[in-house]
């Protein structure tokens, strides 16, 4: 009778332990599969998603000019009055 404890309990191991844990990482493996399907034919081609990536290079900003307009002119016109 010893011999058929212990089968049962192995029957209730494999029942409760490794057929869920098998379940994981079924899940966890379709997952990463369709991630990785996804991230080739499609994401890769975003340009949000290139960015956050790093995928491309950042385009390099030019600097303002200094009178681009006419508040700066004005600021520009009234300090030039104050120190004279």
């Amino acid at each position: 009778m010893a011999g058929g404890g212990l089968a049962g309990a192995l029957e209730l191991a494999v029942v409760f332990l490794v057929r869920p844990l098998l379940a994981v990482i079924f899940v966890f493996t379709l997952i990463l599969l369709s991630w990785y399907v996804a991230w080739r034919t499609v994401l890769v081609h975003v340009s949000l998603v290139q960015e956050i990536a790093g995928l491309r290079p950042k385009k390099a900003a030019k600097p303002k000019p200094a009178n681009r307009g006419r508040f700066a002119r004005f600021y520009q016109s009234q300090a030039e009055a104050a120190q004279r």
